[in-house]
């Protein structure tokens, strides 16, 4: 009897002596933010201010809060990029401190044949920074990281294109209920 109570014993206490044990529901580790030229969806107003003026093109940094309250804000500024010097105008929308939105613009191609080159050169970039894209009709790409996407657009007509590439956290974004009004609130 004793080599059995010695094995129920030493059995009993496995988990406390290092074994490592599988959680009984184990929690999703945390989805990374997806970063494009230093900026990521939910990224602070304070880090998005330090970050793009770093990269401002002989520009100044403009935000517009609200009218409705300084919670809400919109930032923009045109940047050119520390590694290729590609110029884009660089857009973010915060709620409480926190971009829900991220967005970087750029055209090309007026009156010359740099518009579908702008076009390859960016799908290239964004496949190699985020892998392969879900595509969004015709002209669309995205990356998804839980509640966070990268989106990238692309328009054109004749040689011209513009592009968008579109950094978006969904948690932040979803705070702005609190300073929406709602369609029934707004009619009466």
């Amino acid at each position: 009897m004793r080599p059995i109570h010695t094995a129920l014993l030493l059995v009993a206490t496995f988990p406390a002596t290092g074994v490592p044990q599988a959680p009984s529901d184990p929690a999703r580790p945390p989805v990374a933010a997806p970063a494009y030229r230093g900026f990521t969806p939910g990224i602070s107003y304070r880090e998005f201010l330090e970050r793009a003026r770093t990269l401002a093109d002989s520009d100044v940094v403009r935000c517009q809060t609200s009218q409705r309250t300084a919670q809400v804000m919109e930032c923009g500024v045109v940047i050119r990029g520390p590694n290729d010097a590609a110029r884009f105008y660089l857009s973010a929308h915060f709620i409480e401190g926190n971009a829900d939105v991220v967005a970087f613009y750029d055209s090309a191609g007026f009156g010359d044949k740099r518009g579908v080159p702008l076009v390859d050169r960016t799908k290239k970039e964004l496949t190699r920074l985020f892998g392969r894209p879900h595509p969004i009709g015709k002209s669309g790409w995205e990356w998804r990281y839980g509640r966070r996407a990268v989106r990238f657009n692309w328009r054109g007509r004749g040689t011209a294109r513009w592009v968008s590439i579109t950094l978006m956290d969904k948690d932040v974004m979803d705070r702005i209920a609190r300073y929406a009004k709602t369609a029934k609130s707004r009619k009466s």
